[in-house]
């Protein structure tokens, strides 16, 4: 991609709750856009989405929708993805793809700016936005394992309903008024009830017993951090929470590790806030953390189970850091490393 001043973008996937976040976070970091076209499918053709004080009209997804693009950003699921992003990079434009489409794929580079964004390499086609959940814990992770060489990884997760998307957003909110009212309420989205309630099950189970949610925290973390000798073992939890997911983390290592070295060293990283004031009631949030970019962690302590282990508590918004922003955030590294 030649270095310009501006440059022509296309978000594929644009009326969707992470392609309208990735519009909104396009225009909050003044992204040097000088065309944008906001692609979806023929049935979402004539809405119209704001952008820079404007109104930016819907077009068709097609396969010729990508000439003239430097940048496009995805998020329209793994089947439009792969229908789509080849012909794109074909076109000429690098495709920054948030589906799952392509994150496995070996030649493709699964990438969070502030952890490995060398992967990118010189001339990338198609660069993968890892899982919103995988996202939030390699950003802790990552100066953890440099210093002390991580050995073991127990997550558990409490995502929050926005990760499945708008309709189980309206499904926490409708199931909430009509239970406070008294009215039966029925699942959709969700295999149960979510309101007031917590399911253990985020995507499809596995022969394994291990869901491909849980799977993909495994492999993905892997693969970012260069090390297939971790040991991980994940169980994702969706909450009735609307926006930010947490996560309960116990990380053992190869070096003696103590929590007030990992709360220093966490405290001096790039997109990471350190809140840490349990006698105070201060750590972190899923409140506090919706419609922030960084990600905040907090409850650091020393396993009193295990020698060279620590426990912590990371919450980040799961729209932001971990869809949109880490996708915005990789096209910024490709313009300013050109």
């Amino acid at each position: 991609m030649v270095k310009k001043d501006q440059y022509n973008i296309a978000v594929a996937g644009a009326t969707g709750a992470v392609g309208r976040k990735m519009l909104e976070i396009l225009e909050e970091r003044n992204f040097p856009v000088a065309n944008l076209k906001a692609l979806a499918s023929a049935r979402s053709v004539g809405q119209a989405l704001p952008f820079n004080g404007n109104s930016l009209a819907v077009e068709e997804l097609k396969e010729n929708s990508f000439e003239g693009v430097d940048i496009a950003l995805f998020s329209a699921g793994a089947g439009v993805s792969h229908q789509f992003a080849p012909s794109a990079v074909k076109s000429g434009c690098i495709v920054i793809d948030n589906s799952s489409a392509f994150r496995m794929e070996p030649d493709i580079p699964l990438v969070v700016p502030e952890v490995n964004p060398d992967a990118i390499g010189d001339e990338p086609g198609i660069i993968a936005n890892p899982n919103c959940s995988t996202i939030q814990m390699v950003v802790v992770l990552k100066p953890i394992h440099d210093k002390y060489k991580i050995k073991r990884v127990v997550v558990s997760t409490y995502q929050s309903v926005s990760g499945s998307g708008q309709r189980a957003i309206e499904e926490l909110q409708n199931q909430t008024k009509n239970l406070l009212a008294g009215k039966i309420t029925e699942p959709n989205v969700y295999p149960h009830q979510i309101a007031f309630n917590c399911i253990p099950h985020i995507d499809n189970f596995l022969d394994s017993g291990y869901t491909k949610e849980e799977m993909k925290m495994v492999n993905e973390t892997r693969k970012i951090l260069g090390d297939p000798s971790i040991m991980i073992s994940p169980t994702t939890v969706r909450v009735p929470v609307f926006y930010s997911h947490s996560e309960s983390i116990n990380v053992e290592t190869f070096r003696p590790i103590h929590a007030r070295g990992v709360r220093e060293l966490l405290s001096g990283m790039d997109g990471i806030c350190v809140t840490d004031n349990p006698e105070s009631n201060e750590y972190p949030l899923a409140i506090d953390g919706a419609g922030k970019d960084e990600v905040f962690v907090g409850r650091i302590r020393d396993d009193i189970s295990c020698e060279n282990a620590v426990n912590f508590w990371v919450v980040s918004d799961n729209l932001r850091k971990g869809a949109a922003l880490n996708a915005v955030q990789i096209a910024e590294y490709l313009i300013e490393s050109r």
